[in-house]
Order: C-alpha cells, then sequence, then structure tokens
C-alpha cells in the first residue's frame, strides 16, 4: 500500500474492522513518515455497467457520484462522512437491485432522493444540473413540493 503523503510503499496496518456489508476498514501508518491513513478494501465484483441517455455503456464509478456530490454540496454543512455514506448507499443499493445494467437516470434519481432528505440547498443544485433546467419554470416545479411540505 503506497502512502498517500509521502508515496513510499511500506505500511503497516494498525486496526481492521467491518465498516459494512463486504468492506473492511483499515486504519494503516506508514513505516516512512509515520502518517497514518485509511484504507477501505472490498471484494471485487461483477462490473456494473451504467446506460447512458445516449445508449451507450460505461463501467460503473463511483468517484462521479462523489464529484456530483461534492460540486452540490459545495460550502454546505454536509461533512466528508455523509458524503461517503451516501455513495456506499447508493452503490449497495444498485449492486442489490440491478444485476449487471443500470440506467444513469436510475443514479442520478438516488442521488437526488438521499439530498433531498439532507440539504435542500445541495439537492436543487444538484437537480439543476441532472435535470438540466432550461428556465425558472423547472426549479419552480422542483421547489413546489419542498414549499409546500414547509420543510
Amino acid at each position: 500500500m503506497q502512502c498517500p503523503y509521502c508515496r513510499q510503499g511500506e505500511t503497516k496496518v494498525i486496526d481492521s474492522r467491518l465498516s459494512q456489508a463486504f468492506v473492511i476498514r483499515r486504519r494503516r501508518e506508514c513505516l516512512s513518515c509515520e502518517r497514518r491513513f485509511t484504507t477501505y478494501e472490498k471484494i471485487e465484483e461483477s462490473p456494473l455497467k451504467v446506460i447512458k441517455k445516449d445508449g451507450s455503456r460505461v463501467p460503473f464509478d463511483r468517484t462521479k457520484i462523489r464529484s456530483g456530490l461534492e460540486k452540490a454540496c459545495y460550502k454546505r454543512p454536509i461533512s466528508e462522512e455523509t458524503i461517503e455514506r451516501i455513495i456506499c448507499d447508493i452503490e449497495a443499493d444498485l449492486y442489490e437491485q440491478f444485476d449487471r445494467e443500470v440506467p444513469s437516470r436510475q443514479i442520478g434519481e438516488m442521488v437526488m432522493e438521499a439530498l433531498r432528505e439532507i440539504d435542500q440547498v445541495a439537492f436543487v443544485r444538484f437537480a439543476s444540473v441532472y435535470r438540466e433546467f432550461k428556465d425558472i419554470a423547472d426549479f419552480e416545479e422542483v421547489l413546489e413540493p419542498i414549499l409546500r411540505s414547509g420543510r
């Protein structure tokens, strides 16, 4: 395991624990710079393909979900742990619900649902990009249910 700080290859495992189904959280220490970091080890499953809007298929990439979430949550009071939990929950749901292929729209809807529960501003930010809002009417359509519920 390469140290993310000094790039040396020798580390030792300080602590290991199961963090969720089939994922092991390992706390490591670099033998060179002595800094500590966390890694996650998981079983490699059959690769899930994402069906894009244009019909093309690409391998599932959880970093794309992270990128979208980080942009939506920029300068919002949402912790890195919360973002990671959302990603892990969505990934677990996808592997549970789909065998080989999942429509990209399904992933976007799952992200929007998670954000709706956590932060309304992040939800609207994500929805505006994901649903490609063209004008104020598109915003009103998404905001109306939120305003009606009084949340």
